[in-house]
């Protein structure tokens, strides 16, 4: 009789597992994207050429000079976070977080970091409010220049532009655009 009770037992939890295991797959899918790395996997363009729009000003006393070391403590995509980052820029701007919908398709991008100011196709004056809609020049990833972006939150920050080795992969990342003054730490 024990034994029996035992292999019911057994056999309930075996089916719960099974069942558990099938709905946190679902939840996984579902995920806020605003969780601390964003799943953007190959959509984002971790390098770029450097170039910055002509408007945005070098920061005058930034907390990590240009040829500086540093490290990520918030990565936005895998291979990012505890990465040493080295300073290839600093300029001081609002920061963005945006949603918006690719220009080429797919899924929405929600709470994407970071978008600046600068990157914004004719904004008015900084900071904009949470809910705007403006349109942007940046292309940080596929789908995003041209399209229509959702402001979620403005920071008045100092943002880099950093090159730093993927902790996943080893692959030198050059000139990501960006991360802001709160994403570094010394070493």
């Amino acid at each position: 009789m024990i034994f029996k009770r035992n292999l019911f037992l057994g056999f309930m939890a075996a089916i719960t597992l099974l069942i558990l295991s099938a709905c946190s797959e679902d939840t996984v899918e579902s995920q806020p994207a605003n969780s601390e790395v964003m799943d953007h996997g190959e959509e984002m363009d971790h390098s770029s050429s450097g170039d910055v729009p002509s408007t945005l000003k070098t920061a005058e006393n930034p907390k990590f000079p240009v040829g500086t070391t540093a490290v990520i403590t918030e990565g936005h995509m895998s291979g990012m976070e505890g990465a040493e980052a080295t300073i290839v820029g600093a300029y001081d701007t609002t920061a963005y977080i945006v949603s918006y919908e690719p220009t080429t398709g797919g899924k929405k991008i929600e709470n994407h970091k970071w978008v600046i100011h600068e990157e914004l196709i004719d904004p008015g004056d900084a900071p904009l409010a949470p809910g705007t809609e403006v349109k942007t020049t940046a292309s940080h990833m596929k789908g995003m220049e041209n399209a229509t972006v959702h402001i979620d939150e403005a920071v008045q920050t100092t943002v880099y532009m950093i090159d730093y080795p993927s902790t996943t992969t080893g692959e030198e990342m050059k000139n990501h655009k960006w991360v802001t003054e709160d994403e570094l730490a010394s070493k």
